[in-house]
């Protein structure tokens, strides 16, 4: 995960920045994403964990999760965020969480935010999460055709409206594809009209449904248009002094387009830009089975949330500490190696030590070897600083898709435009 508007406060404010997070190797525990419930009132499109209206047998109850609870603390984890499925369908949610945060925990909720009305608000506000993201992956009726359920982009607003009414921290979460992308100036400005704290947003990564759609992810040309939207609406956030955060998550060039921009719109700042290089080698790219980890519904460990397929233990049989540290699976051998054993375009990139290989999840899904190139890197070879044309698109349709649109950077004034003639 990238958090932009760290990086360009420290490069448009001068504002000293401390990395987020410490190099790699032993320390505290990683941020855990639990799934602690499979079942979602929800179909949405993208949905990694294939989740459904329906209860699904062998998950933890309360009594299980409680003791999961402690054993994560006592593994350094501080950070832990409540996911599903729709996390509001447990029954005993807001005790987990008043549990976590009695532990002194950072809590975040994960939501589709259409169970957060006037009879659950009450209890929302009272744990006193973090933060909440909340889901929104259109306007109207592109939300609900992505969500697959008419009316629920209504329910999801006004969840977050009331959220918003209690002073909570809440955010919109946007992952993008061709079928929803000209939706996302809309949304851009729904966080300015709502004053939103957070926008998130995702590059599609194939697990579970989002592989099952995999073909509707965004080409490489429209995906630098919304790095460049998104960028543009940071850059007047700070200008405007507002306290507004602005994060990209699932594709790790992310951080070197960043870099690249910054120097293009910024060469006189060179001290900062600096500075910002150092602070985004420091954050070293993707984290999974290092910095992030995931648990799902039945107590099986993942390296994150999209490595469903890859089971490393059960906190049912043994610890979390010793599952997350077991590095006999040749996954986590390799995610924990630095730098990663990875392949073709993105063993040559010079930007591995920003970016850590990317997302390796796509990688395998198209080619079955978790060390290819990932197919999703949107960067030119120039960008990464290999000869033009020495690597060629991998022979999979859908990466020789994704690339088919020629790179080009839109001037400022076309931004609200989204750049595909396939649009």
């Amino acid at each position: 995960m990238l958090r932009m508007t760290t990086y360009l406060k420290a490069l448009l404010a001068d504002q000293p920045m401390a990395p987020e997070r410490s190099a790699r190797g032993p320390g505290s525990g990683p941020v855990v994403i639990w799934n602690l419930i499979r079942q979602c009132n929800l179909l949405c499109q993208h949905c990694y964990a294939s989740a459904a209206n329906k209860q699904f047998a062998g998950e933890l109850d309360t009594a299980e999760v409680f003791r999961v609870l402690d054993d994560l603390h006592a593994s350094g984890v501080r950070v832990l965020i409540l996911s599903g499925g729709e996390p509001l369908m447990r029954p005993d949610i807001f005790e987990i969480a008043r549990r976590a945060k009695s532990l002194g925990m950072y809590v975040g909720l994960s939501s589709n935010g259409t169970l957060i009305d006037a009879r659950t608000i009450d209890a929302v506000a009272a744990v006193g999460f973090d933060y909440i993201g909340v889901s929104l992956d259109g306007i109207g009726a592109t939300h609900d055709a992505f969500r697959g359920v008419e009316g629920s982009y209504a329910q999801s607003l006004q969840g977050i409206r009331l959220c918003v009414e209690r002073g909570l921290k809440v955010g919109i979460r946007f992952t993008m594809t061709e079928g929803n992308a000209h939706d996302l100036p809309a949304l851009l400005q729904l966080m300015e009209d709502e004053n939103l704290d957070k926008f998130y947003f995702s590059h599609l990564n194939y697990a579970g449904r989002g592989n099952a759609n995999r073909e509707t992810d965004a080409y490489h040309q429209r995906t630098r248009w919304a790095m460049d939207l998104l960028i543009d609406a940071c850059v007047r956030s700070i200008q405007q002094g507002r306290a507004r955060e602005f994060v990209t998550g699932n594709n790790d060039a992310d951080g070197v387009y960043l870099l690249q921009w910054a120097r293009r719109h910024h060469p006189e700042r060179q001290e900062a830009l600096a500075r910002m290089e150092r602070l985004l080698l420091r954050w070293g790219g993707n984290s999974s089975g290092v910095n992030v980890a995931n648990i799902d519904n039945r107590g099986h460990v993942h390296p994150d949330t999209m490595w469903w397929k890859v089971r490393l233990g059960n906190v049912r049989e043994r610890s979390f500490g010793a599952i997350w540290a077991d590095t006999t699976h040749p996954l986590m051998a390799g995610l924990k190696q630095s730098p990663r054993p990875v392949q073709g375009r993105c063993a040559a990139c010079s930007w591995l030590p920003l970016c850590n290989g990317n997302t390796r999840v796509r990688a395998w899904e198209l080619t079955g070897d978790y060390w290819a190139a990932d197919p999703a890197c949107y960067l030119s070879d120039a960008e990464i600083g290999v000869e033009p044309g020495s690597y060629a698109v991998p022979d999979h349709a859908l990466a020789r898709r994704l690339r088919s649109i020629p790179i080009t950077s839109a001037p400022d004034d076309e931004l609200e435009t989204a750049p595909c003639a396939h649009s």
